[in-house]
């Protein structure tokens, strides 16, 4: 007797998860997809029909966040000396006039003491020239020493013009030099507000005139800079909006205009630049040198949509799952490979055909669980 209680609980334990193993799931047969409305409702999945969308036409292209001419500054020294001082990291704001970094030589020194020089002799230079030129009017001297006068003065007027123009580029007052006031130091000034970029000073460094000692961009005026295919720059024009993204810092959609659009064609890669604005709320949130991914919106159309949750990709190649039949407990659908326009956020165009159109039924969320 127990012997057959045990039987009977082991064939029951057995039937039972026979039943678990053959429950309801996806079957793929005869090309149809077998799926129940049990397991369709439970993973919320829904059918319905393509319709018609607006979609924007586009054009692609790539580019990089950037600043015009005017807002990029690369400072130099007119001549070359050791750094006495900065206090100036990357990151730091500076405006236009500020001290940025003091560099000493004694080459410094020679040039306020020629212009001295100069400058003591100018005088009586000028006299003389002055005098020589009043006796040659009034024939009582050569026109040999009026000419004489005339050329020394002159040629130390140049020399006295030019020395004083070197000083003011050197940002020392020549009038300090001609009291005798003179220094072995000078002060490198910012030539425009913004950002420090690149700092390439140390203490005690060398810098020459072919360094770059620091860099500044006012990101103020933040564009963007996009090269456009040959194929495709007749089709770009002037205030077309443009939508972009920062693929190596966000998902966000970014948007612009087109402003200028170039003349010529880079010969390497067959591009034309394309100068584009930004929406002002969103320039704080950029920097200069980020690279784009961007489309430019060059026209629109009507077309047949369905949501992107609706195309499965598989192997380079887009289907979708259309409604073959159904019972009382059961879908079956059959996967149907389309040809794909125009996209959107959340909408992607299909090429009617005889198997897909408007009319059709077909998986519109969910079709990816279904086709795997």
């Amino acid at each position: 007797m127990k012997n057959t209680v045990y039987i009977v609980v082991l064939s029951i334990l057995f039937l039972s998860c026979k039943d678990v193993k053959t429950a309801p799931a996806t079957v793929k047969s005869d090309n149809l997809i077998r799926i129940t409305k049990v397991q369709f409702q439970s993973l919320a999945m829904q059918i319905g029909a393509a319709n018609e969308q607006d979609f924007d036409m586009t054009v692609k292209a790539t580019g990089k966040i950037d600043v015009p001419p005017q807002n990029r500054a690369k400072v130099t020294t007119f001549i070359g000396g050791y750094v006495k001082s900065t206090l100036l990291l990357v990151g730091d704001k500076v405006k236009k006039g500020q001290a940025l970094i003091t560099l000493e030589n004694t080459e410094f020194l020679d040039i306020q003491k020629d212009y001295l020089e100069v400058a003591e002799q100018i005088n009586y230079l000028k006299s003389e020239y002055e005098r020589q030129k009043t006796l040659y009017e009034e024939k009582i001297s050569s026109q040999k020493n009026y000419l004489k006068a005339e050329s020394e003065y002159k040629k130390a007027f140049g020399m006295y013009q030019s020395l004083r123009n070197k000083l003011s580029l050197l940002h020392i007052n020549p009038n300090n030099v001609e009291k005798g006031k003179l220094t072995s130091t000078i002060t490198i000034y910012a030539p425009i507000s913004g950002d420090i970029t690149v700092v390439n000073a140390n203490l005690g460094m060398l810098m020459s005139p072919s360094d770059v000692i620091m860099e500044i961009i006012n990101n103020e005026d933040l564009h963007i800079e996009l090269s456009v295919f040959e194929k495709d720059i007749l089709a770009v024009k002037e205030e077309q909006h443009i939508h972009f993204l920062v693929p190596e810092a966000s998902k966000e959609v970014f948007n612009g205009k087109v402003h200028l659009i170039g003349k010529s064609i880079e010969t390497n890669d067959r591009t034309i630049n394309v100068h584009g604005h930004l929406e002002d709320n969103i320039k704080q949130r950029l920097l200069t040198g980020m690279f784009v991914e961007a489309s430019i919106i060059v026209n629109s159309k009507k077309g047949l949509a369905i949501p992107a949750d609706a195309l499965i990709t598989e192997n380079n190649k887009n289907y979708v799952l259309l409604l073959e039949d159904e019972d009382a407990n059961d879908y079956f659908f059959k996967k149907i490979a389309v040809t794909v326009g125009e996209k959107s956020e959340q909408y992607v165009e299909i090429i009617p055909d005889n198997l897909v159109n408007a009319s059709s039924k077909i998986v519109v969320k969910g079709a990816f669980e279904i086709a795997n």
